[in-house]
């Protein structure tokens, strides 16, 4: 059965407990002005929690960030983790859809 959590050494104690590393999606970044390096001052892009050494794992999309980057974009996203305690499977999803699924709307979803 999934949980829902927004509690960051939860997160991150299951994430790393299946091998997990915060990302983000490549394709998000922001790109500085001619410099070739990466701006977040607009958000990090979106994230992801990737798993490299699970099978049939495609991650050439994604690149590592730190726990503490990842952790300031989740609370200015305002998202929850959806995850299974005894496997990878996992979902960033926003609090108020979280809230929604804990008072039995399984369907809610954000728009």
């Amino acid at each position: 059965m999934a949980k829902t959590t927004t509690d960051h050494d939860e997160i991150r104690r299951w994430a790393e407990s299946h091998g997990g590393r915060p990302a983000v999606v490549r394709s998000t970044h922001d790109e500085a002005h001619g410099s070739g390096r990466k701006s977040r001052k607009t958000g990090v892009g979106l994230l992801r929690l990737m798993f490299p050494k699970a099978r049939q794992s495609d991650h050439g999309e994604l690149e590592e960030i730190e726990w503490t980057e990842f952790f300031q974009q989740f609370e200015e996203s305002k998202l929850a983790l959806l995850y299974e305690e005894d496997s990878n499977f996992n979902k960033l999803i926003g609090r108020d859809t979280a809230e929604k699924r804990e008072h039995g709307d399984h369907k809610a979803a954000r728009h």
